[in-house]
């Protein structure tokens, strides 16, 4: 017996050494300090600072990078609009780029359909986007029905205050319907989209846009692309972004 322990001594002197370098390894690891940290499901990153401010960007731009957000039942003209104030905007030698909700999602977003929670994550997605472009100096136009309140509202919360502009296009669902650029509206009546914005998933108002865009007419005419752009650069000048 005395032999069987005598043999067995190296044996457990050799694990008895490695969890004491264990120990001393989980120590040492206590001790050292890190500047990473984590971020949702990312671990050990860090923000790293530019030398070069938004400051500088904004007045080699001479301009102040913002978000337009266009939002709206499909149909209601927000690309439309969008385009034609980026046009407006590149005639007076200002730089904007238009983020549209069709094109997005032929890259970026390509990944999600249209369930609630792929709403949001696409807004999300869209929503940390523009906020590198405003941190440019770029005027962005984005181009979303992005149909939930809350989500517009997250968005809003990741910048800077007057960063984000709320473009409402309150135009009713029976002209948008008319108008039906895409036949979707059709092809939502007859069962073929389902979760619809605006016949069988919700559209939910802007409470307080800074700016809205509604029908110029009873008769549901809408104003010309031009006038509508023309408000649009008005708000712009008015508060100092141009």
């Amino acid at each position: 017996a005395a032999r069987a322990a005598a043999g067995a001594l190296p044996g457990f002197a050799a694990q008895q050494q490695q969890q004491g370098v264990a120990a001393a390894a989980t120590s040492a690891a206590r001790l050292v300090k890190t500047t990473a940290y984590d971020v949702g499901s990312s671990t050990n990153i860090k923000w790293h600072e530019s030398h070069v401010t938004r400051d500088v960007r904004e007045k080699l731009l001479g301009q102040k990078g913002c978000v337009l957000w266009f939002t709206g039942l499909s149909g209601s003209g927000k690309s439309t609009l969008a385009y034609t104030v980026e046009h407006a905007l590149a005639e007076r030698g200002k730089l904007a780029y238009v983020l549209d909700g069709d094109n997005i999602r032929h890259g970026l977003c390509k990944n999600l359909g249209f369930t609630a929670e792929d709403r949001e994550e696409n807004i999300r997605r869209i929503g940390e986007v523009s906020t590198l472009y405003a941190d440019t100096g770029v005027i962005t136009l984005v181009s979303f029905i992005s149909p939930y309140r809350g989500d517009r509202d997250a968005v809003r919360a990741l910048m800077p205050e007057g960063d984000f502009i709320e473009v409402y296009m309150r135009i009713p669902l029976s002209v948008c319907e008319e108008r039906d650029p895409k036949g979707l509206y059709k092809a939502a009546r007859a069962g073929k989209i389902k979760g619809f914005t605006g016949i069988d998933d919700p559209y939910e108002e802007p409470l307080k846009p800074e700016i809205q865009i509604q029908v110029a007419e009873e008769g549901g005419d809408l104003a010309p692309p031009a006038e509508m752009a023309q408000t649009v650069i008005e708000y712009l000048e008015k508060n100092n972004y141009l």
